[in-house]
């Protein structure tokens, strides 16, 4: 139960979180598909392959990476009994589940600062990425979807950072995939119709509602491990 309330907890930030970024991200796939033929460029139905292989890798990544920080933070965590282990994962997926649902209503954007953290990696992996620039071809694409997928930002740093506490390799797997599907309409979407999507999702009081339901599973979560302790 707790793992399914994290991966919609997750596809919500992603989702109302990701229009924080999207005019970020919108810049990088004009960048991405510049070197595109016009023809390909201009017409959706051509282009779509390539943003599709785009988003796919970029989800990859994000899939990757929380994984990664499962395993880490499972690791970290097995050095303390079992029961102190499942408190300690409860407590802080739960807290960090708040601070998400405050940045996704509005209300603190104290979050993006771990954005700085993930700088100095960036350095090692972008050159990876310049290589395969001009993109020509979907397979191009897919892979420098999966170096886009490493770009520092402080809305992935911080589901990383709760996917530490997510309990395991792929458990921190499911919150990622849960959040970069969140991001995927208003990035995949391009037109119309993703004007209208950003737009609903920009409104104030989707915002404040979506927030709060990210707040209210945290506390949830926080409301499960001190019924354990207590226990």
């Amino acid at each position: 139960m707790p793992e399914n309330i994290s991966f919609f907890a997750a596809l919500a930030v992603g989702f109302f979180g990701g229009v924080h970024c999207v005019g970020m991200c919108g810049g990088i796939v004009g960048a991405l598909t510049f070197g595109l033929p016009p023809e390909k460029r201009e017409r959706f139905g051509r282009l779509f392959p390539y943003l599709l292989a785009y988003n796919i890798a970029r989800i990859t990544s994000y899939t990757l990476a929380g994984a990664i920080a499962g395993t880490i933070g499972l690791l970290g965590l097995s050095l303390a009994p079992i029961q102190e282990a499942q408190i300690i994962l409860l407590v802080v997926a739960g807290l960090f589940m708040i601070l998400m649902g405050l940045y996704v209503g509005g209300w603190w954007f104290g979050l993006t600062r771990i954005e700085r953290a993930g700088s100095r990696l960036w350095r090692f992996i972008e050159p990876v990425g310049r290589r395969l620039m001009p993109v020509k071809t979907p397979t191009q694409a897919f892979g420098l979807g999966l170096v886009w997928g490493w770009l520092p930002c402080g809305l992935v740093y911080s589901v990383l950072i709760w996917a530490l506490a997510a309990g395991g390799p792929l458990q921190g797997a499911l919150l990622m995939l849960g959040f970069g599907l969140g991001t995927l309409p208003n990035l995949l979407a391009m037109g119309a119709f993703a004007g209208q999507l950003a737009a609903f999702a920009r409104k104030p009081w989707v915002r404040r509602v979506a927030g709060g339901m990210v707040i209210a599973f945290g506390i949830y979560q926080i409301g499960l491990a001190a019924f354990d302790l207590a226990g």
